[in-house]
């Protein structure tokens, strides 16, 4: 009898040295599975983190491309007014061009005129 206390005695040692075991490795996984649980938090702040930079490099991108393209309507419309400058040069050249003409006319007229006069005071004296 002795024997079987003392071998319960034992088993009861065993279960509860497996059971200790079991404990340990229960709160073991425990805390594999919160360490994972915080390893996949953080993927997913890192995923979120990365999207946002994505999403902030397209929106720079569009950016990008609005003011390469308004600069390139800013150049033409540079371009025209530069040419438009260059025609109301010309214009104006043209426009001095041609008073220097008129004035020309008008002083060959009184020249004439003048002569006329002159001659017209020699028939009269």
């Amino acid at each position: 009898m002795a024997d079987q206390i003392s071998g319960l005695e034992d088993d009861r040692q065993r279960a509860e040295g497996r059971r200790q075991h079991a404990e340990t490795g229960r709160e073991e996984a425990e805390r594999f599975r919160r360490l994972a649980e915080e390893a996949r938090e953080m993927r997913d702040q890192h995923r979120d983190a990365l999207e946002a930079f994505r999403h902030e490099r397209e929106q720079l991108r569009q950016t990008a491309e609005e003011a390469r393209a308004a600069a390139e309507e800013a150049r033409a419309a540079a371009e025209a007014a530069r040419q438009a400058a260059v025609e109301a040069v010309e214009a104006t050249a043209e426009s001095f061009a041609a008073t220097l003409e008129h004035m020309r006319a008008v002083e060959e007229m009184r020249k004439t005129l003048r002569e006329i006069r002159d001659l017209d005071r020699l028939d009269r004296n």
